[in-house]
């Protein structure tokens, strides 16, 4: 590890997975014509059925830019339809088209393989631990973003 590093090792662990998790993602996802992100829009649309974008937002964490993107390269692709919301015209609901259920389960079949490239050489005990320890990590981010947000305000 370069020695600037160092102070920060747990840090440029998650950057080297993270980067590797998403450059894995994006090659299986190619295969089905996705990019890493919208899977997980389709993902919660076949759960949960139509969604209001500014839901979408919210479920996955994203920003309101990034998912006006994503949902309008999915529905140029064929697998989302975007309507104006009924009862509030700022809004617009996001559905699955037909066409994106054929795509379901190609993408639990890329999701599955993802997983299994990431927790096959660990023991259920370890990915319990894995998994701990991750959403431990997550929380702590998540309360320095909002503590960071806070301080710029």
């Amino acid at each position: 590890m370069p020695p600037s590093v160092q102070a920060g090792a747990m840090t440029h662990a998650i950057f080297r997975v993270a980067r590797l998790h998403r450059m894995l993602a994006a090659q299986l996802l190619r295969r089905v014509g996705l990019h890493p992100g919208q899977e997980l829009v389709m993902m919660q649309l076949w759960d949960l059925g139509p969604q209001r974008q500014a839901d979408l937002v919210r479920l996955l964490g994203s920003d309101a830019a990034t998912m006006t993107r994503t949902i309008r390269r999915l529905e140029h692709a064929g697998f989302v339809r975007r309507h104006p919301c009924a009862t509030d015209r700022r809004a617009f609901i996001i559905e699955p088209t037909t066409a994106s259920l054929a795509l379901r389960r190609q993408v639990e079949e890329v999701w599955a393989e993802l997983e299994s490239s990431v927790a096959d050489s660990l023991t259920p005990d370890q990915q319990t631990e894995a998994i701990d320890a991750l959403t431990r990590i997550e929380r702590s981010l998540a309360h320095a973003t909002t503590r960071h947000a806070s301080a710029e305000q």
